[in-house]
């Protein structure tokens, strides 16, 4: 799985995928994400296997969005 994109609503964190799927996560799982300012979850980067804010020492896996805690959950667009 490939994140391409990434926004911010009501606690989550959503990706959407290569394919068009979106997935979203509960931020409770990363307190520096869930804290942070909006500036600072806009300075990103993305790797080959996840995203990571520089300036809030945060990496999260593209692969953490699939995990069963906080039931993260996929969301179809049509």
């Amino acid at each position: 799985m490939k994140i391409e994109s990434i926004w911010f609503k009501d606690n989550y964190i959503y990706g959407k995928t290569d394919g068009g799927e979106v997935f979203r996560q509960s931020l409770h799982l990363y307190p520096r994400l869930s804290h942070a300012t909006d500036e600072q979850r806009a300075d990103y980067y993305m790797s080959t296997v996840g995203i990571h804010w520089r300036n809030i020492d945060e990496d999260i896996s593209f692969e953490s969005f699939l995990y069963d805690k906080q039931s993260p959950v996929l969301m179809y667009m049509g």
